[in-house]
């Protein structure tokens, strides 16, 4: 099912906040809500009305993948475009690939951190 803005923003701090390690803040500006892994940005929350979006890392190729595949993925806002991939409402934008996107984010970040600096997973 198809999700609107303000949901999709939902999914994706819930989503994120369950992950291990995770933090967030609004270290650039009021209207961007960051995600981070060890250090690392992971997640950008747009907290603008007018562009109820999300910003997540991405492979190069399965970025272009789901921009030609879906119409609410387009190239990141504020980062590289080649590495990130801004997601808003779209006729085939549902929940379980905003939770899917989040994590692959999320894994792709955890893979330039050192073992030693990556967070335990809960229950260790």
């Amino acid at each position: 099912m198809t999700i609107a803005g303000k949901r999709l923003q939902e999914v994706a701090r819930g989503t994120a906040g369950k992950l291990p390690g995770v933090g967030n803040g609004r270290p650039f500006t009021e209207k961007l809500d960051v995600y981070k892994v060890a250090g690392k940005v992971f997640l950008i929350v747009t907290d603008d009305p007018g562009e109820q979006i999300i910003t997540l890392k991405a492979e190069p190729d399965y970025a272009r993948f789901l921009q030609r595949e879906h119409d609410g993925v387009m190239p990141g806002r504020y980062l590289d475009k080649r590495h990130w991939i801004s997601v808003g409402a779209g006729r085939d934008i549902t929940a379980g690939m905003v939770r899917d996107l989040v994590g692959h984010s999320y894994d792709l970040v955890l893979e330039s951190v050192p073992h030693k600096h990556r967070p335990r997973p809960a229950g260790r």
